[in-house]
């Protein structure tokens, strides 16, 4: 079974293809030969993945899915929520989004956070959405190099690394990407029976 994932994203596709089963393949929208960027303008993660999956959907036709994730943050009102990519302006830098909420952090006791992750789901007569969420806290520096986005300062529930101290396979023990997925493939496997 082929399926496809809206997103330009490798290191998510790779994310992704690790807890995929054997005879599913992947598609990104880079296999599709599509580079242009699908809009994020809906005003929360949930509408940002189902814009995103219904794009793709609209122009090729195939049953794909999209993800939009976030990283909520207490102290900051939810913050930078579903703005996440672009919070320290529109270039999408990761470190300069790490060191704006460290900055926002600097004084403040309270580091509680939670990652989430809506993947959306359609294929023209379903739709459906899927919710992963970890919580944690936000160290107090950068810590590792696997990953991507904020895993060097994200710090899950109960350990005490980073998401990118961690190898791929112990990240999808905890991680919100992973989650989602494991709803939307029980989804999918459902679907067929």
């Amino acid at each position: 079974m082929k399926i496809v994932f809206a997103s330009h994203n490798q290191k998510k596709a790779a994310e992704i293809r690790s807890v995929l089963p054997t005879g599913m393949t992947l598609l990104t929208l880079h296999d599709l030969e599509l580079h242009e960027e699908i809009p994020e303008d809906e005003p929360t993660i949930e509408g940002n993945s189902a814009f995103k999956a219904n794009w793709v959907l609209q122009r090729f036709g195939l049953p794909c899915f999209a993800d939009d994730t976030g990283l909520e943050v207490m102290a900051l009102n939810g913050a930078p929520g579903v703005h996440s990519a672009r919070y320290a302006g529109p270039e999408r830098s990761d470190d300069a989004n790490m060191d704006k909420l460290l900055n926002a952090l600097a004084q403040e006791p309270n580091r509680s956070a939670q990652f989430k992750t809506v993947m959306t789901y359609c294929d023209g007569a379903i739709q459906q959405q899927f919710t992963g969420l970890v919580k944690g806290v936000i160290a107090t520096e950068k810590s590792g190099t696997e990953g991507f986005g904020y895993d060097p300062l994200f710090i899950p529930e109960d350990q005490d690394k980073t998401f990118a101290q961690m190898p791929l396979a112990e990240k999808n023990l905890y991680s919100h990407r992973a989650r989602a997925m494991a709803q939307f493939l029980a989804f999918l496997q459902a679907k067929a029976v």
